[in-house]
């Protein structure tokens, strides 16, 4: 069978003061009435069951997401002792699904995604799923619209074929965020697509690839693999996963892997990971403020403001700022220092305020 998994063990701390330890970014309604969260599953369903849908995230996650989507069985939460990127999250759901389905496909997915197209959405999962049953890794690409400096890109080589009327390439080379000049470049080019961090593949083909190019991760998944026993393995995991090598899906395994492909789609995606990002999806009034919550301004102009419901915002004189307002905080920046938000979490961990994470 096809099964999507979610992966939603992300703090989100880009985000702050919103998003927090506790109840991090894909547990918010940031876009519309439903949580990141909920929206990742709600536009999965038309084509998977509840059964079919597995999410993976850590210990302190798993009350607040699973009380979003209920319609997820409980078995079906991974539990990752703690984060060590993204392709140990991989491998781990991976081994989850082999032991319940060795000739299982699997899509990879994340909670902090906005997709503006579900029907477009599902037929891209579609089509990743006939092209990974032919031994492809797949990762679905998204047709810039502009020369972003913030997403990694995809060269598209050779076209293979069609499925589910997408055009499908070779990928035959992923690069990191570029310069300004450069994203320019190659946007320009026609054969670059974003890097969008989704993926689809047969289990078997991603764990032989973890074999090949992370030898010492894949014998780690096959120890924990080994075990039948739950409370056995859930020890002998919380014992390896601190030791466990940090990396990327992209680094560890895409770039050096064999068979890549790669569909370009349009499908309104916007990673949803800094303040930045909102105002993408959300609509702007005649000034080009984005408002959340309570505003009364005057002479505001170009500035996103994002009130705890409880109190009124004022603002006066204002142009070009990020403000987002909690019971317990306050952040106040420019829009072009807001990807240091992240600087500033560093900064709380430094002082010991655990209390605001």
């Amino acid at each position: 069978m096809y099964y999507p998994v979610i992966m939603a063990g992300g703090t989100g701390t880009r985000l702050w003061p919103l998003s927090r330890r506790s109840y991090p970014k894909q547990a918010l309604k940031l876009v519309g009435d439903e949580t990141l969260m909920q929206q990742a599953v709600m536009r999965l369903q038309p084509k998977f069951s509840a059964d079919q849908i597995f999410v993976i995230t850590r210990q302190e996650h798993v009350e607040p997401l699973s009380i979003q989507v209920p319609e997820i069985p409980p078995e079906n939460f991974i539990v990752e002792p703690e984060g060590r990127g993204t392709a140990p999250a991989v491998g781990l759901a991976a081994i989850h699904l082999q032991k319940r389905d060795p000739e299982a496909v699997m899509a990879v997915l994340t909670a902090d995604h906005f997709i503006a197209n579900d029907i477009g959405f599902r037929q891209a999962l579609t089509a990743g799923e006939e092209v990974a049953r032919d031994g492809y890794l797949v990762t679905l690409g998204i047709k810039p619209t502009f020369p972003s400096t913030g997403y990694g890109y995809i060269h598209q080589g050779d076209y293979l074929r069609t499925a589910e009327s997408l055009e499908v390439y070779q990928a035959k080379r992923f690069t990191e965020k570029p310069d300004p000049d450069e994203a320019e470049r190659l946007v320009n080019s026609g054969v670059y697509s974003w890097n969008s961090g989704m993926f689809i593949w047969q289990v078997e083909r991603i764990l032989e690839e973890f074999q090949s190019q992370m030898p010492d991760f894949y014998d780690q998944l096959q120890e924990i693999a080994a075990l039948s026993d739950p409370q056995k393995s859930k020890q002998l995991l919380d014992r390896i996963w601190p030791t466990v090598k940090k990396e990327t899906i992209d680094y560890g395994v895409m770039e050096g892997a064999e068979k890549v492909a790669v569909i370009p789609v349009d499908i309104g995606w916007v990673d949803v990971g800094s303040w930045a990002s909102l105002v993408d999806v959300l609509p702007a009034d005649e000034q080009g403020n984005i408002v959340v919550g309570s505003h009364l301004g005057i002479d505001t102009k170009d500035t996103l403001i994002v009130g705890n419901g409880e109190k009124l915002v004022a603002t006066i004189g204002l142009e070009g700022l990020v403000i987002v307002d909690t019971k317990d905080a306050l952040l106040v920046c420019t829009k072009e220092r807001e990807q240091d938000v992240k600087a500033m979490v560093s900064l709380l961990e430094e002082e010991g305020r655990d209390d605001l994470l």
